[in-house]
Formats: C-alpha cells, structure tokens, sequence
C-alpha cells in the first residue's frame, strides 16, 4: 500500500511541468563542480555548481542512479565523487600535513569501469573522458594548474562536460543509450511486481533513500534483505519482496523528492520524519491540501508567502471555532486522497512510524475534534496550536530560555499525531509526562493544561459512552470532583499568599504543588493554617478583600468531603491542574458587576 501509494505519487510529478523529477534511471543528486575537458582528454578547468546561500552547496542535478554502497567499492556512472572520479580525498586526519588524501583503490575502481565500457564509443565528450581517464593520474594534483580548485572540490561530487558544450557528458544520447543497457543486468530475474501485479525483471538492491533525520548519509532502506535467516523459498535479496526496476525507482524517486526539506513536504517530530503528499487530478489543489497540512505541524515553516500564511491560519482558526468544512477551504476536494507517512532510522534500514491514508475531508474533521478537545478558558492561545508547538510542551521549561524540541520525548511525536490524526485516545504517556513536568519545573501553563484537559476528554468520551462527565471547558463552580475542587482551593491559596506578601520569591505552588496534586492529605491541613495567617494580615489593611477571599475559599471547602483523599490517581492529578488553572485565572468581572462589588465594600481579588 505505501509503495503503491508512493508510484502513483511519482507519476503525479511526471506530469506536473513545474516540478522537475528524474526519470526512469537518473536520480536527483547534488553535484557542486563540473571537470571540464577538452577533446585531447585534458583538464580545462574546474566549473563550481554551487547555491548562492550563504554556505554554498551542491545544486540538485538528475544523474545517473548512484550505485548502492552498502559494503565495498562500487562507483557510479559518469559522476561520483573526487575520490572515485580523481582518486583524491580530504586527509582524515584534522592535522595532516598534506591538504589532501589520495584514494587509489576507488579512482581505479572508477577508471577500469569506464574505459570498459567506454571501448568503441562514438561520441567526441566521452572519448574525451576515456582520454582523461587513461592519463590521469592523483599525483598529478601537485603540478597541476587547477591545483587549488580541485582542493576546494574534495569529497563533493562532481561531472564531466567538455569544453565548448553546455550539456554535461551524462547528458549525451550515446551516454544515455549505454546507461539505459546497464539498467538492467543480463542475469536479473523476471517475475510478478507486488505494484504493478504485472511481469518485469525484478530488482535485486532498492535504491538508497536519502534525507532521513538521523540515518545514513549514504542512503537507508525501506525493503532488504541482507542475511539469509530474512529470506525464504531459497530467493536472495529483492526476490524475496519481488518489486519491478521501474516501481522500485519510481517509490524511491518519490520517497526521496519529498524528503528534500525545501520542497515543504516534511517536518520532523522526535526522532521520526514526517512526509505527507495529496493526489488530486488537480495539482493546485493538492497544493492547497499538503500546505495546509504543513501549516498545522508547524505554521512557522508553511510558505514564505505572508498573505498565503494568514490564510491557512484564518483557515486553522475556523476548524477551531467548529465551522463548517465546506466554508473553510471550498477551493479542496474534500474526497482529496492524502497520505502522511512517519519513518525513523534503524540502522541502515528504515522503521515505519506511522502510516495514513485517508481523505482530506475526514483530516478536517479529525482536526475540528482535537481543538474542541484542547479548548479550554481562559483560552491560552492566540492562534491555533500546530503538533511542533504541542509536543514543545512536553520538553522541560528552563527561565529564561527558549523550549527545545530535542528535549520532548521522541517516542511520544508520533503516537500523540496518530491520535489527532486517527481521532484515537492521545497517549497515555503524554499525560503523564504533562503532570511530571509540572511537578519538575512548576510552568502549569494553559497550553500544558488544554493538553491535559484534551487527553482526560477524549479518554471519558471513549471509555463509556453512558458517562456523562465531561471535563469543564471553563471554571465550573458547581464541579464537586474532589480533584477538581482541590485544584481550584489551591490557587484560592496561592492568591491570598500573594495579597499577604506582595513581594514574595516562592509562593505555595513552587513548594508544595507537587504534594499538593498527588498526596492532599498530607498537605492541605498545612496549607489551610498557613493562609488563615495571611487572612488576618490582610484584614488589617483590606477587610473587604479578606472578606471575599475567605468567602472563595469557604464555598469551595463546603463542597469536598469530609475528609482530604489520602491520594489521587493520574486522572485526578490532571482534574487537579485544571481546577488550579481555571481558578487562577479566572476571567474579570465586567464593570456593572465590579460596581456592585464595590458598593458592599469589596475588592475583585480576580488575577
């Protein structure tokens, strides 16, 4: 299914005139110089292929398919790099005396392959590269007058064009001929393609996918088998999962193009990357659909363009407001077929993480519930959250320092995206990863508790369907959970601490939160002395705002049991941090109310 999905994705970029994608064979690969010949097989210059930015690197260039080098020596065709190409390398050594390493082994490799097959051609630009090859030597570099460019060029890859012509040599017709010959070895066996269901020669070796966060750089795989206790029915390599040349060049080719960080199509979440692509007759629309999407992992990276970012946010907004689907984006087809698929590296393979096929329309919908299930009041955002700026939450708050995404959890990313995306219970784990960081650094932020108020929500709506509790969006002050209760007559007490003290260090939440959330027993009875000190402080100079304070405390008492509860569970843990959010921060009366307040004689004590 994801190969099937991933062919069918390659053809979509076939067709697309303003995407530009290898065919069958070739590969897109950076390429940062070019050796230029001349017809007598002499080396004219060294051309730089390089980006403008401000660390310039290879410019992404359709070659030949590299060779896959999962062990030993094994150059590629009409490129590679200065090690195979020229026999040269950087030295390993940080200190070495010589600026360069020679590379026999490779660039003999890299030669004998060439000068086989390059034996009867026609073509001026090869015969040229055959002359090169034949008089070449690596020592050469210390005499030669491109000495200093061929340095600045180690260990990038580089092609050949002849002097005169503005293609490169790979680019030939008799090039091209002899590579389309080599694409599928005499000896390779035919059999039914798992993609197609259609008889083709199979592919031995996969081609290597690149831009995998944390995996090789030579490339990792999604199908191999390198040991014989992974085959069966005595079949060695690719025959095992038989995939035509054809399918396994178009998935990889696919695989590889989305990967690519600049064309927008993927965001890392923990240790796993993230691709997403939509399939839609029309291009523009599939457009549409995978920027919107990218806007909800992380809104920062979604367009350069300021007016099209203020447009998927106004969109963002109205799927959190619970509006109509068709008035949100009309312009997509909600039957869009869209994919996200999550891989992580292992070793020189690849894990799959996650994996959804569905349509664009039910990922709106999945994304209108997960907002309802994060609301919460005060609302603790301004736009909608997207999954980087969620998972953030989960890392530790340090003062004085911004959040760092490495620090989350990696192996929660992508169960808690399943969650939003599937409409499933969110990970338990993050829950409790939220109530540890609190206990930790003492940030009970809104965003950390809409989380924690998401989780709880959707787990009562799963669990039983004939349970009506339902967590408070905003401050319910007829709520008798003794969690709740608990939460709420904590930050009662924060606030009359503050009022006593004004100018304090540490209030009760830095010392006594954590106690407070998971063994009330032991601490409220404290607590409770403790503040009836600062009432009477505050009665000598605001008896009206004593008066209030002693009265918010007094109704929330009257409500719990008669006796504290020795312990709370994880759910109550999380009531607890909703209770004290919501009471901390609790919205202001309006100003008829505020009058009436005054006119008895009172303070609005509200933060």
């Amino acid at each position: 299914m994801i190969l099937t999905a991933l062919s069918q994705y390659y053809d979509r970029l076939l067709q697309d005139k303003n995407v530009e994608i290898p065919a069958y064979g070739f590969s897109e690969q950076r390429i940062s110089y070019a050796l230029v010949l001349s017809e007598q097989g002499e080396l004219v210059d060294v051309a730089p292929h390089l980006t403008e930015e401000k660390k310039p690197k290879g410019k992404f260039m359709p070659v030949p398919q590299p060779a896959k080098r999962t062990s030993g020596i094994k150059p590629n065709f009409l490129w590679d790099k200065t090690a195979y190409v020229l026999g040269l390398a950087l030295p390993k050594e940080k200190n070495s005396k010589t600026p360069f390493a020679l590379s026999l082994a490779t660039f003999k490799a890299f030669r004998e392959l060439h000068l086989n097959l390059l034996q009867n051609v026609q073509d001026k630009a090869l015969k040229a590269l055959a002359l090169f090859l034949q008089a070449w030597q690596p020592e050469d570099i210390a005499s030669s007058p491109h000495k200093q460019k061929i340095l600045e060029a180690l260990d990038s890859n580089v092609v050949f064009q002849l002097d005169g012509l503005r293609q490169y040599v790979h680019e030939t017709t008799e090039a091209q001929a002899i590579w389309s010959k080599l694409l599928t070895p005499e000896d390779a066996q035919t059999g039914n393609c798992l993609i197609t269901g259609e008889a083709a020669p199979i592919a031995r070796l996969h081609p290597a996918i690149k831009g995998v966060a944390g995996g090789q750089t030579a490339g990792v795989s999604i199908v191999s088998f390198n040991k014989a206790s992974f085959e069966s029915f005595g079949k060695t390599q690719g025959n095992n999962a038989p995939v035509s040349d054809q399918e396994a060049f178009a998935y990889t080719t696919a695989l590889n193009y989305l990967l690519r960080r600049d064309n927008k199509q993927v965001v890392s979440l923990g240790d796993a990357s993230l691709v997403f692509w939509a399939l839609t007759e029309q291009t523009e629309q599939a457009q549409q659909a995978e920027a919107f999407v990218l806007n909800f992992f992380n809104p920062s990276s979604a367009t350069t363009d300021e007016g099209e970012t203020v447009k998927i946010r106004d969109e963002l907004d109205k799927i959190a407001q619970g509006r109509p689907l068709e008035e949100i984006a009309p312009a997509i087809d909600p039957h869009t077929q869209f994919f996200i698929l999550g891989l992580a590296p292992n070793a020189s393979r690849l894990s799959i993480r996650f994996w959804l096929q569905t349509e664009f329309g039910e990922i709106k919908r999945r994304l209108r519930q997960h907002f309802q299930d994060l609301e919460l009041e005060p609302l603790p955002w301004q736009t909608p959250p997207s999954i980087w700026r969620l998972l953030l939450q989960l890392a530790p708050h340090r003062e004085g320092q911004k959040n760092k995404i490495e620090d989350a959890p990696p192996h929660l990313a992508g169960e808690f995206m399943r969650a939003i995306l599937t409409g499933e219970r969110y990970p338990r784990a993050v829950l409790a990863q939220l109530l540890a960081r609190f206990r930790a650094d003492g940030d009970i932020s809104g965003l950390r508790v809409a989380m924690v108020k998401a989780i709880l929500q959707r787990d009562f709506r799963k669990s039983n369907k004939n349970n009506k509790e339902k967590i408070p969006m905003g401050l319910d002050e007829k709520n008798t959970n003794p969690a709740y209760l608990l939460g709420r007559l904590f930050a009662v007490l924060e606030n009359i601490q503050r009022e006593a003290l004004k100018e304090i260090n540490a209030t009760i939440k830095d010392k006594y939160y954590a106690s407070a959330a998971t063994m009330p027993r032991y601490v409220f009875q404290q607590l409770l002395v403790l503040s009836n000190h600062h009432l009477t402080k505050i009665r000598k100079d605001k008896p009206g705002l004593a008066f209030v304070l002693e009265k918010q405390s007094g109704s929330i008492i009257s409500l719990l049991p008669t006796e504290f509860p020795l312990h709370f569970a994880i759910e109550d843990q999380g009531r607890f941090s909703i209770g004290y959010y919501q009471q901390k921060w609790q919205p202001k009366k309006d100003k008829n109310e505020e009058a009436t307040t005054k006119a008895k004689g009172t303070e609005n004590p509200t933060t």
